[in-house]
């Protein structure tokens, strides 16, 4: 089995990298950054611009069984219409580059955020309702995929990413800034009111979920990559805190909820579970 993994060098890439390969899986691996240093055995590397696609492209890519597509510019800013205006073109136009030469089974990361301002235990088959433009951008390239896979052989899945958590994050997410706060010793950490419930999974336990979607042959259509269990933002630093063994004063409030996320949401993972084997 070969697999080529897009945004190779990214926070999930790297990971999505290091389980495929600990699954014994052959992993090209793609980003606009040339590796450092040697390589592990079983993953080889390609330095590919997906805005500037070369010619003979899937060739390029190692005509792989899988491509398992991370890529995405322009990230944290969920807000800039240059999701919709710029990133969504490029990236459709070359995952149907990828198709036209070849391709027959496709993985695309999207997000939790397509599903808007719904509540509760969030399923696949409720209707996306993006509120932002990434997430818009996002549902509009699945539905083109959707779209391709019916006018030719291509097979697609839609990965969900909930809210992930672990070393090399951004340093603008919760988990970087309060590592920062800790380790610069501050006395306080000002965050958001912290009553809000989302669905979080340490980096670690989405990128065996990743993997495993990859290489289940009927795995099509979205499928939620999540824990299934709600946690209030507080509880789950708090749970940093201890596991760092740190201690650091919570300002819980200083900071508004953001306005484009609903109170409490998590992830149905019942299908996820199934494709499993975990149900």
């Amino acid at each position: 089995m070969r697999v080529a993994v897009t945004g190779a060098s990214g926070f999930v890439g790297k990971a999505a990298v290091a389980e495929l390969l600990r699954r014994g899986v052959e992993v090209l691996a793609v980003s606009r950054k040339p590796p450092e240093g040697t390589l592990p055995r079983g993953l080889s590397y390609c330095v590919l611009d997906i805005a500037a696609p070369p010619p003979r492209l899937f060739d390029r890519l190692g005509r792989p069984d899988v491509l398992l597509h991370l890529a995405w510019d322009g990230l944290p800013n969920y807000r800039a219409e240059r999701h919709v205006a710029e990133e969504l073109p490029r990236q459709l136009a070359f995952l149907r580059r990828c198709a036209g030469e070849g391709l027959q089974r496709l993985v695309v990361s999207g997000t939790c955020l397509e599903y808007g301002l719904q509540e509760g235990c969030l399923a696949e088959n409720l209707p996306a309702q993006p509120t932002t433009a990434y997430a818009l951008a996002k549902d509009h390239l699945r539905i083109a995929l959707d779209a391709l896979a019916r006018e030719t052989s291509l097979r697609t899945s839609w990965l969900r990413l909930f809210y992930l958590y672990g070393e090399g994050q951004a340093s603008t997410s919760l988990y970087s800034q309060l590592r920062a706060a800790v380790a610069r010793g501050d006395a306080r950490f000002a965050m958001s009111p912290g009553d809000q419930r989302r669905d979080f999974q340490p980096l670690t336990a989405a990128a065996a979920q990743i993997a495993a979607v990859a290489l289940h042959a009927s795995a099509e259509g979205v499928v939620n990559i999540c824990s299934g269990r709600p946690t209030a933002v507080v509880d789950l630093v708090r749970q940093w805190l201890q596991e760092w063994g740190a201690r650091i004063e919570l300002d819980c409030g200083v900071y508004d909820y953001p306005d484009y996320e609903p109170r409490e949401f998590w992830g149905d993972r019942r299908r996820l579970d199934t494709l499993l084997g975990t149900a």
